[in-house]
């Protein structure tokens, strides 16, 4: 088995080229084309954290595996990631495992690479300001990915730790090139923004639908099951899309509530989502149809997702001669 640990996994997998790759399989995916059950989940003691567990086959990549992930909200207090996980790669033919990952960089990147897809579908493409709702790990490779696919002149940086704000200020200056500034202020950082990354662990909304204004577009990543990241005004003010409305509407914690609970309390119905995130690649649906559009992309995170930059890790590693060869 071949196993490659987590600066492995960054150095060897391109945003750029996962960006592109995840198109054809989230087509396939809403195409019917995929085999990806609902996640398992299972709580750790006073279900303070969880374990999920992510099966998929995606046979046009024939690539088969599944990720174990878990969610330790506390770690934080702890300076350990909340998301931790580690990726299992099967041949497809034969069922034999053939490599072990760090799922956890695979995540950060996948989930990132994912909402600049939806960026390229969904904004504007003159959007030139992004704002970051949030400091941790998802907030940098948004920002990282998003200027793959707009030209980002301003980013804005909006926390509740002003140390972390600070360094994650800092780190996207050097990197980046661009202004980029702290707004301590939740609803002065969304106005005027083109491209609003929701990156955070929130139980009550940061994203609210009177401070959004026409045109904007907003990936919203976070998943809190006992909260939600955007409230009701949000939801039904835009034009929504998904990865896929099961997993998107399965419960709490692996749907999202910013979606569920508004179709329990009646103001939606599941018809309020508008397309899958496939379907727009499709074409079997549409995506913005005006400048004052205001759209949303809703993330819960798929397994597909994994095993596209699973493939690419595994294809970079092999031409490098990356990694560790380990019996079993």
């Amino acid at each position: 088995m071949l196993v490659l640990n987590r600066s492995e996994v960054e150095n060897l997998l391109d945003i750029g080229q996962l960006i592109n790759s995840l198109a054809p399989a989230m087509e396939d995916l809403s195409l019917g084309r995929v085999s990806m059950p609902p996640r398992g989940i299972v709580y750790g003691q006073d279900k303070l954290g969880l374990l999920a567990t992510m099966p998929v086959y995606l046979p046009s990549s024939q690539i088969l595996s599944t990720k174990l992930v878990t969610l330790f909200p506390e770690n934080e207090c702890l300076g350990i990631p909340s998301h931790q996980a580690v990726v299992i790669a099967f041949d497809a033919k034969t069922g034999t495992p053939i490599a072990m990952l760090d799922g956890t960089s695979i995540t950060a990147l996948r989930t990132a690479a994912g909402s600049a897809l939806a960026t390229r579908l969904m904004s504007r493409p003159d959007a030139k300001i992004l704002t970051l709702l949030g400091t941790g790990v998802q907030a940098r490779t948004h920002a990282a990915a998003i200027a793959r696919v707009r030209r980002i002149s301003e980013v804005r940086v909006w926390g509740r730790a002003a140390k972390k704000i600070d360094a994650l200020v800092n780190e996207l200056t050097a990197s980046m090139g661009v202004r980029v500034r702290p707004v301590p202020d939740l609803k002065e950082a969304m106005a005027g923004s083109d491209v609003i990354c929701a990156c955070t662990h929130a139980a009550e909304p940061v994203v609210k639908g009177e401070w959004l204004e026409p045109g904007v577009h907003v990936n919203s990543v976070g998943l809190n099951g006992q909260g939600r990241e955007m409230d009701e005004a949000a939801i039904l003010n835009g034009l929504v899309v998904v990865e896929s409305r099961e997993q998107a509407l399965a419960p709490a914690p692996s749907g999202a509530n910013d979606l569920t609970w508004p179709i329990q309390n009646g103001l939606i119905t599941r018809d309020h989502i508008h397309a899958e995130i496939g379907e727009l690649i499709s074409g079997t649906r549409p995506g913005r149809t005006s400048r004052d559009q205001i759209t949303i992309y809703k993330s819960v995170g798929v397994a597909v997702q994994d095993a596209v930059a699973t493939r690419l890790v595994l294809e970079a590693a092999r031409k490098r001669g990356a990694g560790k060869e380990i019996p079993l």
